[in-house]
């Protein structure tokens, strides 16, 4: 009895240790390979954003910019944040989540109808003219894409703040926009931003 505990413990321990190897070191560095072919490595490594060979942020993760003057604020903004203290302050990136609160809830409406009234504002509009995505949260809270609707609402005063034609702010929406027949379109934000800081020099 003792020997079939002894054999038995034996292939227990060798059955550990081989499983520690593959799964604990060889699955793990397969994954690492994958994910580091041509093609695939920037989205392994968090689809990193470069600007001027310098990583400034993440393709994927928007952060809605603060601007040192609110007065003169040349940048798009992403959309808002549960996490942000104010209506239209920056949410944080280290809290990705929703608010949970349900479409009828006052809390809610109230939040949606201050980010109306502020976006207007902002952008010098009506209050009816500000798009769905713009008052509403995403569930991440660090969503990096908003509509073209929101964008080109943003492009008059993103092309009076930095000087920049506003036909050139358009093809600069316009590059930073994806999806269409299959996927619904949207504009990457943090990419337009650095477009943006780019061209306005």
């Amino acid at each position: 009895m003792f020997t079939t505990l002894v054999r038995q413990a034996g292939t227990a321990v060798r059955a550990l240790l081989v499983f520690t190897v593959l799964l604990g070191g060889c699955y793990p560095l397969a994954v690492w390979g994958v994910g580091h072919l041509p093609g695939l490595h920037d989205h392994a490594e968090g689809s990193p954003q470069v600007v001027a060979g310098r990583v400034v942020g993440s393709e994927l993760i928007g952060i809605d910019p603060v601007p040192a003057d609110p007065a003169h604020d040349p940048y798009f903004h992403t959309r808002p944040s549960a996490s942000a203290d104010g209506p239209l302050g920056p949410g944080d990136p280290a809290t990705s989540g929703g608010s949970n609160l349900a479409a009828d809830n006052p809390e809610l409406l109230a939040a949606v109808q201050q980010r109306r009234t502020g976006i207007a504002a902002r952008e010098a509009v009506a209050p009816q003219l500000v798009p769905a995505d713009a008052v509403t949260a995403s569930a991440s809270g660090v969503d990096a894409g908003i509509s073209p609707a929101y964008a080109a609402l943003q492009a008059p005063r993103v092309a009076r703040e930095t000087g920049l034609p506003v036909e050139e702010v358009h093809r600069l929406i316009a590059a930073a926009t994806s999806g269409g027949v299959f996927a619904e379109r949207t504009v990457a934000v943090p990419a337009l931003n650095a477009a943006v800081a780019e061209h306005r020099g």
